[in-house]
């Protein structure tokens, strides 16, 4: 089997695989009791939330473990609006972000009275700052812009929307899912050593100068570990300290009163070690593997006309390629390479299996029938040289086969 599908997700590494078995086997402990058992499994989530904060450049009360980077996404968007609505209703976000991102804003929209700016972007999927700049109002309370994107990779000026939304005390989140163990995790700050004021909501809904630190990026992240060699089921929600939040779920104060109920111990100690395991070599590996992105990229325009480059060629993750082949569809080619031993995929794997023009290319200006011919190749630590140019050649040979039937049908009988 080729695998180049790792922004659906990642095979467990063997360092997060050791981190977790001690919690699947004999410590099988509550970290809420307070026995010996549960004061050992409590000593393993404040171990692991220390090491996660030190990697992201936050504090460790600052991060709330959750289910997943959808759950993340959801207490982050839902929490956030519901508890600032003394300033005002309105959100903004862009049509380019991920379901978990846009359907929960579309229900804030529907059925909480919410209104809702969705930011355009350009044929390259980036953003449009000055439109950010220009739908700001007095009552805009959150701003969620996803750093990288799951499907093209492109990579959002995360800098300049934080930069906006500062100077105009909006809250700002960032879906982080794709970027984590790809880009620099540090998400308090881009320039090490700088200063600058950051926002804190009060209950009043006023902004106030909090920490001097290091400069923040955002007021919240999500994150998920099956994303970067980790578990299933196992996420996080940075949340900048002092900032309030409303909970989702209830029936418990664990996550300091943020997210209730009984922690994964074993998945949140695998997460962390998983993400050590990501950032030891992180800038070599992503170097690699855009080295193989781009021979991929290579070796199937080589061979193959007509073949489109999806998103911005220049910023977008290393290990991700969207093509769109207009020779036959994205389900018809999915098929054929899984028959090949290729997997491989035409977008987010969240939306249940289905084949569907991408919403992302849609939101790019990309016409329907390039849009359903896409085809998403994203790579990982264990992607091969050798397996690049044989996933070029199946490709080549998929379209050839596909064009040779075609022909055959129109040659009158």
């Amino acid at each position: 089997m080729i695998y180049l599908d790792y922004n659906a997700t990642t095979p467990l590494c063997e360092t997060a695989r050791s981190a977790m078995l001690p919690f699947l086997e004999g410590k099988f402990g509550n970290p809420s009791s307070i026995h010996a058992a549960g004061r050992e499994a409590r000593a393993a989530i404040d171990d692991a939330r220390d090491r996660l904060a030190d990697l992201l450049g936050a504090k460790p009360h600052e991060l709330i473990f959750t289910s997943g980077g959808t759950e993340a996404n959801n207490l982050a968007i839902l929490g956030l609006a519901r508890s600032r609505t003394a300033r005002g209703k309105h959100l903004i976000s862009a049509k380019t972000e991920h379901h978990a991102v846009l359907n929960t804003i579309e229900h804030l929209e529907k059925r909480e009275g919410f209104e809702v700016t969705w930011l355009n972007v350009s044929q390259a999927g980036q953003i449009d700052l000055d439109q950010l700049g220009d739908t700001i109002r007095n009552d805009t309370v959150l701003v969620s812009i996803m750093r990288a994107n799951n499907e093209t990779g492109v990579i959002q000026p995360l800098r300049e929307i934080s930069e906006i939304c500062r100077e105009r005390g909006v809250l700002l989140h960032s879906d982080m899912v794709q970027s984590f163990g790809k880009l620099a995790p540090v998400i308090l700050s881009e320039v090490e050593g700088s200063r600058r004021e950051t926002f804190t909501a009060t209950s009043t809904g006023s902004l106030g100068c909090a920490r001097d630190d290091l400069g923040s990026l955002v007021d919240a992240a999500s994150f998920a570990a099956h994303k970067f060699y980790g578990p299933k089921g196992a996420g996080l929600l940075f949340l900048r300290g002092g900032i309030p939040i409303e909970p989702v779920h209830f029936g418990g104060a664990h996550e300091n009163q943020r997210r209730p109920g009984t922690e994964n111990v074993a998945a949140i100690a695998g997460m962390s070690a998983a993400a050590e395991f990501v950032e030891r070599d992180r800038e070599k590996e992503q170097a690699r593997e855009g080295n193989l992105r781009d021979q991929l990229w290579q070796e199937i325009s080589a061979q193959i006309s007509p073949v489109v480059l999806n998103g911005d060629v220049h910023r977008r993750l290393a290990n991700t390629l969207n093509i769109s082949l207009p020779a036959l569809d994205s389900e018809t080619m999915l098929m054929a390479l899984d028959l090949e031993g290729v997997c491989a995929s035409s977008g987010s794997a969240c939306m249940v299996g289905s084949v569907v023009a991408s919403h992302v290319l849609l939101a790019m200006g990309m016409p329907l029938a390039l849009a359903r011919s896409a085809i998403r190749f994203s790579l990982g630590k264990y992607t091969t040289e050798e397996e690049i140019s044989a996933t070029a050649g199946i490709v080549s040979e998929i379209v050839q086969r596909t064009n040779a039937k075609r022909s055959e049908k129109t040659i009158p009988v």
